[in-house]
């Protein structure tokens, strides 16, 4: 083989490799940060980031939430966890399956051991439901929670129920009458478990408020819940972020597909104060 066809078939196994290789290097620095954080806080750390990840060297993307794999694994990793071992869990999503959340939010629950969950920036729908079965949460100053109200498909169940309200059923064609059948159970079912995630971190009638506030469609679906406001409505919310979880977000870069929007030179900045002149 001449040396130009060897130096073009190097090149396209390295551009196959290439991506794999870096794809390991960044599991083994998110293993190495994870193992920072696990030895400060003496704790096992759980991470449940969903971004919009690139697959094989074309850079595919494609979205992610919250899925029943997603719960199987997580569930997996607290039955690896000791009684007496808290649990620090990182999350980043915008939702997903409910009852993947449900099984994520129940099991931590039910650890015996201090849970703390991460919102480093947002944790919306089934996050903030896998959030309020922790211990605590931990949110950064600017990150927020979301309501907890089931959809149905592309449209919330409450403002479904609500048509109810709105017409006489005579009125109303059967496939919107099963949707707001539907949609009621799915109402009272969600607030119940809210209910029951919040029973030992507030009184009942408290619990009950709440459950009532995050999951029967005060707002919409995508409403920001400030850490301020978590704390008016009594969830165990603080902003104390440790520095470890940043720099495990840094670890889950989103796909550059093309030009950046956002640049910034990434060192820290402080104000520079002009010493005074002497006499």
């Amino acid at each position: 083989m001449d040396p130009i066809s060897l130096l073009f078939w190097l090149f396209i196994v390295f551009s196959m490799l290439s991506p794999y290789m870096q794809q390991q290097a960044l599991f083994a620095a998110r293993a190495r940060k994870m193992a920072e954080l696990e030895k400060k806080r003496g704790s096992r750390v759980i991470t449940l980031i969903h971004r919009q990840e690139a697959i094989s060297f074309l850079g595919i993307p494609f979205s992610r939430f919250i899925t029943i794999d997603d719960s199987e694994h997580v569930l997996r990793a607290i039955r690896m966890t000791d009684d007496d071992v808290p649990i620090d869990l990182i999350i980043h999503t915008p939702g997903g399956l409910v009852l993947a959340a449900e099984q994520i939010a129940r099991a931590l629950k039910k650890h015996p051991a201090k849970v703390t969950v991460f919102v480093p920036h947002y944790a919306m729908s089934g996050g903030t439901l896998i959030a309020l079965g922790a211990d605590e949460i931990v949110m950064d100053e600017n990150a927020v929670l979301g309501p907890v109200d089931p959809q149905l498909g592309q449209y919330p169940a409450a403002s479904i129920v609500k048509v109810l309200e709105q017409k006489e059923p005579k009125d109303i064609d059967d496939q919107t009458l099963i949707y707001a059948d539907v949609s009621k159970k799915a109402l009272r079912q969600v607030k119940d478990f809210v209910k029951e995630l919040l029973a030992d971190k507030m009184p009942e009638d408290k619990a009950e408020a709440v459950a009532d506030t995050l999951s029967q469609g005060t707002w919409t679906h995508d409403y920001p819940i400030f850490a301020d406001f978590a704390k008016e409505l009594g969830l165990p919310v603080n902003t104390e972020m440790p520095k470890e979880v940043y720099e495990l977000m840094e670890l889950y870069p989103q796909p550059q597909m093309g030009r950046p929007s956002v640049q910034y030179v990434p060192t820290p900045h402080q104000r520079e104060v002009t010493p005074p002149a002497r006499k």
